[in-house]
Order: C-alpha cells, then sequence, then structure tokens
C-alpha cells in the first residue's frame, strides 16, 4: 500500500524536530569553540595557540564522517566511553564547525586596523580588555556573513548524523523510501528538500538580523 501525502508529512516532521534540535545545539556549541580556540591561536600564550592550532587542523583535516563514527563505534572500544548518538551528533557537529569558524574568528580579529589596537595600549588597557572592548566588537560584524554559511553548511553536514542510527530528517526521509514503493520516493525527496530549505531559509534570516544588530552596535550601520 502507498504511503499518503499525510504519513509522509508526519514522519518527517518528527525528524525535522530532531534535526533543528542537534543544528541548533550543534550551532552553538560550535560558536563557543569558534570563539575560544580562534582567540587562543593568536594568544601570546604559547600553549593555548599550539592546542588551539592542533585543534583546528584535527578537525579541519578528517572528515566529518570518520570523526562521527569515532565518537560513536571507536570512542566505547578506545576508552571505555559510551555516548549516545544523538550526543555523538550534536559533539561531533560542533568540534567540526568550530574548526572551521575558528579560522573566521582569527581572520576577522586580525582585519582589524592595527591602529585601534596602538591606540588600546595608549590607553592603558589589558590584552583582555582590548579584546573585549576594541577587537571584537568591531571582528563581529565581518564574522557574521561566514557564520551564517557556516550555520547552513551545518544544518547540511547534519544529515551525516542518520549514519550513527539518529532517526532526524535524512534518517526518516530514508526510511520511508525503504517502506513505501518506488511511487512514494518522489514525495518523500520533494518534502524532505522543502524540510531542509525551509530551515536554511530561517538560518540566513536569523544570521542577517544578527549582522544588521552587530553593525548597529557597532556604528557601522549601513556601511555594507
Amino acid at each position: 500500500m502507498d504511503l499518503t501525502l499525510e504519513q509522509i508529512v508526519s514522519t518527517l516532521l518528527q525528524g525535522t524536530q530532531i534535526t533543528i534540535w542537534i543544528t541548533l545545539a550543534s550551532t552553538v556549541g560550535g560558536a563557543l569553540l569558534a570563539f575560544a580556540s580562534g582567540i587562543g591561536s593568536i594568544a601570546r600564550f604559547a600553549p593555548a595557540r599550539w592546542l588551539a592550532k592542533t585543534y583546528i587542523q584535527i578537525f579541519r583535516g578528517t572528515s566529518l564522517l570518520v570523526q562521527l563514527f569515532w565518537l560513536y563505534y571507536a570512542l566505547p572500544v578506545a576508552m571505555g566511553i559510551r555516548i549516545s548518538p544523538i550526543e555523538a551528533g550534536i559533539l561531533g557537529l560542533s568540534l567540526n564547525i568550530g574548526a572551521y569558524g575558528a579560522e573566521v574568528v582569527r581572520g576577522a580579529l586580525q582585519s582589524v586596523d592595527a591602529g585601534q589596537q596602538e591606540a588600546a595600549v595608549a590607553l592603558n588597557f589589558t590584552p583582555a580588555q582590548t579584546l573585549w572592548r576594541v577587537l571584537l566588537p568591531q571582528a563581529l560584524v565581518e564574522m557574521m556573513p561566514p557564520f551564517g554559511n557556516l550555520a547552513i553548511q551545518n544544518l547540511k553536514d547534519s544529515s551525516l548524523v542518520s549514519l550513527i542510527s539518529l532517526a532526524d530528517l535524512a534518517f526518516q526521509a530514508d526510511d520511508l523510501r525503504n517502506r513505501g514503493y518506488d511511487t512514494d520516493t518522489l514525495p518523500i525527496l520533494g518534502v524532505t528538500l522543502l524540510l531542509y530549505f525551509a530551515m536554511a531559509l530561517v538560518i540566513m534570516v536569523a544570521m542577517r538580523g544578527l549582522e544588521r544588530y552587530f553593525e548597529r552596535v557597532s556604528g557601522r550601520e549601513g556601511a555594507h
């Protein structure tokens, strides 16, 4: 018996809830890692630079799929640490997007005019004060467009968690396709495509709103 459109949509919406959750959680986690490692990669403290750069190179230089497999399948064997599929998915995506976001943070901070840092030194600002009061407020505006791209890429990459048995949107779509007949493939994949597009559109709008907010806060509104 062919699946009805109502059955298809209902099942895919269940998977969409999981996709939204892991995308939001991993994007927030990745942003925190990006700021920590991006700032660490240009820190004066050598061990912090080494640690940040090692993390960035490892997770930028290896496959996300392999990272997810390692966290979910190899970690219990290697270290006896067992985590759930959703924990592995969020952690893997966070570590991956954080490594790419770190380069965005580093580049944005280094793009701030050197005169701004010289002025901060003249005002006897500490390195921490210079970072929080001078560099970050200006750099955030430059970070928003690439961060928006990374957030959308993270949404698309989230489909890989279906391979570690997490019932996200991609998993549900494949499961429906396997349970239905060939005639169901088009509506299943069509609805799946629309749901991913709708989520990407929401991310684009939200990131554009953040970009405008930081432009307004930094006094650069209308500069782009």
